[in-house]
């Protein structure tokens, strides 16, 4: 369901489930017994790295980041974990900093094992501050209501009258995918990493990434217009700010992650622009 993901893992009988706010997001693993809860963070999952951390506070805390390069050559997350149960030996996982890293819960009742995860593109005090303000004592349930109504506001934007289910389901399914992307991209006081690696502060707007506007030109950005004319603009605001921090004085061609991946053809920003 928008904002919210369960499955069940048969080959080790976990039980997840997650959910999201805006700049953070939580987990829920059920397992099936207190011993050998184990769960690991993996820091080399796809692309390539750049960098990375991983760094162990308390027994419950964890910190760091992953600097990695796919389409984007120098893509920057910062990474803040807050566990609900301690982990065993954290004092011998402070020392070590692998791109894997095992952490295996103390749980002698089962109850499930919930994870808060802030991220920022920052630094690690803006992802903890992401969590602690989007998040903070919230429960899973609670973030995951306001998830879903969140979104049930935006969907709830065109009504369409029909009888046939599958319609409905085909029409608001392709509608949910329209609002995937471009993605919010600056922490809860505003700060954002820019093209240049800079960090600015966004003034009179919020500011957005990932703009394949050869993809969306055509489509997608006419129909922001109509049904989300403020978060188009917003984006509008923030190509202009690429084209500031851009060394060529450029608006974007495929911006993403506070990189210019040159990867399309022509200069689709401009017809963006003009039709908002």
């Amino acid at each position: 369901k928008p904002g919210y993901y369960k499955v069940h893992l048969d080959t080790t009988n976990i039980d997840v489930e997650l959910t999201v706010s805006k700049r953070s997001g939580m987990h829920k693993y059920q397992y099936p017994s207190s011993k050998n809860q184990v769960l690991i963070l993996d820091l080399e999952h796809r692309d390539e790295l750049n960098g990375f951390k991983i760094a162990i506070i308390n027994e419950k805390e964890v910190s760091g980041f992953r600097h990695s390069k796919a389409w984007a050559t120098d893509q920057r997350l910062f990474y803040y974990i807050q566990f609900s149960h301690p982990v065993k030996e954290w004092e011998r996982l402070y020392e070590a900093s692998p791109t894997k890293e095992s952490f295996e819960f103390i749980n002698p009742n089962n109850e499930p094992v919930l994870i808060k995860i802030g991220i920022s593109a920052v630094d690690e005090q803006g992802a903890k501050q992401n969590l602690e303000q989007e998040i903070g004592n919230n429960s899973f349930e609670d973030i995951k209501k306001e998830a879903q109504q969140n979104w049930e506001q935006q969907l709830k934007k065109i009504v369409i009258e029909a009888d046939d289910l599958n319609n409905k389901t085909n029409f608001y399914t392709a509608l949910y995918h329209t609002m995937l992307s471009p993605i919010l991209y600056e922490d809860v006081d505003g700060q954002y990493r820019g093209l240049d690696q800079n960090i600015y502060n966004s003034k009179g707007f919020t500011n957005y990434t990932i703009f394949s506007l050869w993809d969306t030109y055509r489509a997608l950005h006419p129909l922001l217009n109509i049904t989300q004319p403020q978060r188009n603009n917003d984006m509008i605001k923030s190509m202009l700010a690429h084209h500031d921090q851009s060394v060529h004085s450029m608006l974007p061609i495929w911006s993403h992650y506070a990189n210019e991946n040159w990867c399309m053809i022509g200069y689709h920003a401009t017809s963006v622009i003009a039709d908002a």
